[in-house]
């Protein structure tokens, strides 16, 4: 059944962030659980932990000290949308989230988002308004099975780290 859901989580960042990912709308999971990416199958976490050579943190406090160590601010694109479930493919009556509570506070150097139907919001509703393009880096969604841990974090890894 399709809801009308607004985001609950609020953006994770600090001062020192630098990137900021930006993924599409939290799902279920981690709307139950307050923070991002909360699904044990979303590879994200696994990803950040390689591309930045460390642990891949389990528990929330863990998630948010190693997003602070690494200088990245996380939100999503989306504030609230119609919604079936966690899918994607199934988001309509789209409003943005406003990224200037963000992008006017820190100096936030590089912005991606973390797959197709995060960027294809990003370039309707907030390049437009910000003037600042992102990077599409591959979802890190389960879904995306196209794409094994091993490329996702290479992908990753060239486009936040540029190596």
């Amino acid at each position: 059944m399709t809801q009308h859901v607004t985001h609950p989580i609020p953006p994770f960042y600090d001062r020192d962030s630098e990137i900021l990912i930006l993924g599409s709308f939290p799902s279920v999971k981690s709307r139950e659980q307050m923070f991002f990416y909360g699904h044990p199958q979303n590879r994200f976490w696994k990803v950040m932990a390689a591309v930045f050579s460390d642990e891949v943190p389990d528990s929330i406090p863990d998630k948010k000290s190693f997003l602070m160590k690494h200088h990245i601010a996380l939100w999503d694109v989306i504030g609230s949308c119609d919604i079936k479930g966690s899918s994607d493919a199934s988001i309509g009556n789209v409003a943005p989230n406003d990224l200037s509570v963000i992008l006017n506070k820190v100096d936030i150097q590089k912005i991606a988002v973390n797959g197709r139907t995060a960027e294809k919001y990003y370039k309707k509703f907030i390049e437009p308004v910000i003037g600042r393009s992102a990077v599409c880096l591959p979802s890190t969604s389960p879904a995306n099975a196209a794409w094994s841990l091993e490329r996702l974090a290479g992908e990753w890894k060239r486009e936040i780290k540029g190596v």
